[in-house]
C-alpha cells in the first residue's frame, strides 16, 4: 500500500475539494506523458493506479514476432517464451516498465502534467462553487479600490464590482463587508470572473427573502419591483394566504424587517404596495402616497391616464418625475398623469362620466375612482 500517496490525495482532496477519483486519473496520465518523453511513444503502453492501495503500476503490451523491428512495440519469441513458453507469434505480451528507470526530463514532465490538473480542478471547482450562486446574494469583504472598480473578496474568490453596478452615493472602505448580487460568472483560463451589484432590482427581492420568513416559504408574493438604486424602491407584493397581510409581513414588528433592508442599503426607501390583477387599481397603488381620482387602463396598449387632484399633482409625478417613472416601471404602462383642473379643461372627467360620489366604485368601463378630500398620508416604509 501507497501511504504516502494516499494520505496526500486525501489531503488534495478536503482542502481543495478535488475528487480523488480525477486526482488518481491525473496520476495515470502523467506516467504515460513519462512514458513518452523516455521511450518516445506510449502507444501501446498503459498505467493503472489501484483505488483501494493507491499502488501503481505501468506496463507496455509488446507483440509476439520472429524478427524484432520495433523494440518498444515487438517482442521475439525467444524473449517471450522466457517470461511463459505458451506464448506464440502473434500473442500480446505485457512487459513492466519500472518508472524509477525514467530520466529527469520525463519526470519533470510527469509532474507538470499532475499540478497542470490540480490547478485545473481548483478553477472548475471554483467556478461550479460560484456558478451555482448566480443570481443570489452574497456577502463580501472589501479589498481595495482597482481604478474606479472595487474587488470584494467571496472567501474563496474575488469579485468586481464595476463602477455602472455601484450606487452613486455609496463608497467603500478596506475589510468592511458589503452584501452583493452576483450578476455573472465566467469561466476563464485564471479562475471564475465574478462581477457582483449592488443597484440590481434583485438585490432588493433577495434581501427580503433573506429577512422575511413569508417571502421565503412562498406565502408572500414579490410581483414586481422598480428601482432607483440609492434614492427609492417600489414593491408590489401579494399574499397567497388571506389570513397574511403582505405588507406588514414586509415591514415587520415596529418597521424591524424593512429597516434591517433599509440599512443594508444605506438609507434607501423602499414603498411596499399591495398587487392588484386589476390594471388600473395596480396603478393607483403604484403612485402612492399620492392619492388618485380616476385611472383609466389599456391593457392592450398598456397605457394609462390618470387624474389626480391638484394638489396631488407634484406628490404623484414625484421630484425630476421618480415617483411616476418608478410606477410605470412597476406596473408596465406608460402612465400620463393630469391634475382635476387638466381634466375638466380637456373634457377628460365629463368624457369618463365621473361623478364625486363614486368613492372607489368601477364603473362600466373598468375605470376606478378614488377620491378623498383629505390630507395624503404617506405610505413610504422607510
Amino acid at each position: 500500500m501507497n501511504k504516502e500517496l494516499m494520505e496526500a490525495l486525501d489531503t488534495l482532496e478536503k482542502e481543495k475539494d478535488i475528487s480523488k477519483e480525477v486526482l488518481l486519473e491525473a496520476i495515470e496520465n502523467s506516467l504515460l506523458t513519462a512514458c513518452k518523453a523516455h521511450f518516445g511513444k506510449s502507444d501501446n503502453m498503459k498505467a493503472v493506479v489501484d483505488r483501494e492501495t493507491c499502488d501503481f503500476q505501468v506496463y507496455a503490451e509488446k507483440e509476439v514476432v520472429e524478427e524484432v523491428e520495433d523494440p518498444i512495440m515487438q517482442i521475439s519469441t525467444e524473449e517471450a517464451r522466457e517470461i511463459d513458453p505458451r506464448y506464440v507469434l502473434g500473442d500480446l505480451v505485457r512487459i513492466e516498465i519500472k518508472s524509477r528507470e525514467f530520466g529527469r526530463i520525463a519526470t519533470q514532465n510527469a509532474k507538470n502534467v499532475i499540478l497542470q490538473k490540480i490547478r485545473e480542478e481548483e478553477r472548475k471547482v471554483l467556478y461550479d462553487h460560484y456558478y451555482a450562486k448566480e443570481k443570489e446574494v452574497v456577502t463580501g469583504i472589501v479589498q481595495r479600490y482597482i481604478g474606479k472598480n472595487v474587488s470584494i473578496n467571496l472567501g474563496k474568490a474575488d469579485a468586481i464590482l464595476n463602477e455602472n453596478e455601484q450606487i452613486r452615493s455609496e463608497s467603500f472602505q478596506p475589510t468592511e463587508r458589503v452584501k452583493v448580487y452576483i450578476l455573472e460568472v465566467r469561466d476563464t483560463t485564471k479562475g471564475p470572473r465574478i462581477l457582483v451589484s449592488r443597484t440590481h432590482p434583485e438585490l432588493v427581492k433577495r434581501l427580503f427573502e433573506a429577512e422575511v420568513t413569508e417571502v421565503k416559504d412562498g406565502i408572500v408574493e414579490i410581483k414586481s419591483i422598480s428601482r432607483e438604486a440609492g434614492s427609492r424602491t417600489k414593491m408590489a407584493v401579494y399574499s397567497n394566504d388571506p389570513n397574511v397581510d403582505p405588507i406588514g409581513a414586509c415591514v415587520g414588528v415596529n418597521g424591524a424587517r424593512v429597516n434591517a433592508i433599509v440599512n443594508e442599503l444605506r438609507g434607501e426607501k423602499i414603498d411596499i404596495i399591495p398587487w392588484s390583477d386589476n390594471s388600473a387599481l395596480l396603478i393607483e397603488n403604484a403612485l402612492s402616497p399620492a392619492k388618485v381620482i380616476c385611472v383609466i387602463a389599456d391593457d392592450e396598449d398598456r397605457t394609462a391616464q390618470v387624474i389626480v387632484p391638484d394638489y396631488q399633482l407634484s406628490l404623484a409625478i414625484g421630484k425630476e418625475g421618480q415617483n411616476a417613472r418608478l410606477a410605470a416601471r412597476l406596473t408596465g404602462f406608460k402612465i400620463d398623469i393630469k391634475s382635476e383642473s387638466q381634466a375638466r379643461e380637456s373634457g377628460l372627467l365629463d368624457e369618463i362620466g365621473y361623478d364625486e360620489g363614486m368613492n372607489g366604485e368601477y364603473d362600466d368601463f373598468g375605470e376606478y375612482g378614488n377620491y378623498e378630500e383629505e390630507e395624503p398620508e404617506d405610505l413610504d416604509e422607510e
